[in-house]
């Protein structure tokens, strides 16, 4: 892992996130990309260069955090972006060939009973790239023991599990496989192919309506200190996402979750 991006919102977490990911990318080291993303509407006429204010003043705001956090001895850039917030993170990402995306569940100070704010989830649902979720506040330490929740082994894309692998090996971390038969089981979907076998040290199967509540009903007796899901169109968080929001209500968990780009 040689790349990490970490787009910063407006929230009072940011300063522990940011401090959560330079801890990351010193484990890996890894150089961190530290972005926000900004857009401007203005209308006809206007003489004022808003952009060039906005810009400024988004790469001085950056840049205040970063000096008041412990960079260790990682490479950090900030960087200010304009355009829309997933195509422009996607450019970045392909641009500066990021690995993983850390994201904070609510990048702006908006309501305590939601988990996931609007712009994390636009990210986490729309985006390709793996990503980390990290719980507010939460203070880097070295993931021991990852539960991995699907309701199909089938895998079909190429180095899919390479950002867990990666987490795996560089912490040596145990790794658990829940597999969920939801209605919409087939046949084969619980078929482990050799290398998700070679990461594992226990399977469990379950059946719920959706691998969601499987992972809410085992969560607790794996006690996980990382959460393990996978990114699908109509998968994990399908649902919950469609309006780009989760309450604390319907999902939440006090551990990093890494979601990955989905299998097939």
């Amino acid at each position: 892992m040689k790349n990490i991006l970490v787009p910063v919102g407006s929230s009072k977490n940011a300063l522990s996130h940011l401090q959560y990911a330079v801890d990351f990318a010193e484990a890996f080291g890894a150089k961190l990309f530290i972005v926000q993303v900004y857009n401007v509407y203005t209308k006809a006429g206007t003489m004022i260069k808003v952009d060039q204010i906005i810009e400024r003043e988004s790469k001085t705001f950056l840049e205040g955090l970063v000096s008041k956090i412990n960079t260790k001895n990682v490479e950090v850039v900030v960087k200010t972006l304009k355009g829309k917030l997933i195509s422009t993170l996607e450019l970045a990402c392909r641009a500066a060939d990021v690995d993983l995306v850390l994201v904070e569940p609510r990048t702006n100070s908006i309501k305590d009973e939601v988990y996931l704010g609007k712009t994390s989830g636009k990210i986490i649902k729309q985006m390709d790239v793996p990503a980390l979720i990290v719980p507010e506040g939460y203070v880097f330490s070295k993931p021991e023991h990852i539960l991995m929740a699907i309701k199909s082994a089938i895998i079909k894309k190429e180095g899919v599990l390479q950002k867990l692998i990666d987490i795996k090996s560089k912490f040596n971390a145990t790794v658990d496989l829940l597999l969920v038969k939801t209605p919409y089981h087939k046949e084969g979907d619980f078929n482990v192919n050799d290398e998700l076998n070679s990461l594992i040290r226990n399977r469990t199967e379950t059946v719920n309506a959706t691998t969601f509540q499987g992972v809410l009903e085992h969560f607790q007796s794996h006690s996980p200190d990382m959460l393990c899901v996978v990114r699908r169109k109509r998968g994990f968080f399908a649902k919950k996402w469609e309006k780009d929001t989760i309450l604390r209500k319907d999902f939440f968990i006090k551990t990093p979750v890494l979601v990955l780009s989905g299998l097939k």
